[in-house]
Formats: structure tokens, C-alpha cells, sequence
């Protein structure tokens, strides 16, 4: 297996978790929490800009 590999496999998991804790947080939804972690890293960077703090202030 490659380094770009694993990396990218990594990404993948990094952000299916991340998503997915962030979706447990607000909802406390398995169903919602398994489609967002699907959508990973989209879910995050929409959570990060329409959330107050994230990344639009």
C-alpha cells in the first residue's frame, strides 16, 4: 500500500468521524449521524461556516 494511499484512507476516516460527532452533539440521532458521516468532510465544512465562531465568525 502506498503512502498517498493510506493518507487518503485516512482523510476519509478522519472526517466520517468528525462528522459524525459533530451530528451525535446536535441531534443525538443514529440515523442522522450515519448520513452525515457519509457526507463527512462536506457535513464539517458546512457545520464550520453556518455555526456562530466557525469559520465566517
Amino acid at each position: 500500500m502506498s503512502a498517498t494511499n493510506s493518507a487518503a484512507q485516512a482523510g476519509i476516516g478522519l472526517g466520517s468521524a468528525i462528522a459524525v460527532a459533530i451530528s451525535w452533539s446536535q441531534h443525538e440521532s443514529i440515523v442522522w449521524a450515519i448520513i452525515q458521516g457519509f457526507f463527512s468532510w462536506f457535513y464539517v465544512i458546512y457545520f464550520a461556516f453556518t455555526r456562530p465562531g466557525g469559520l465566517a465568525g
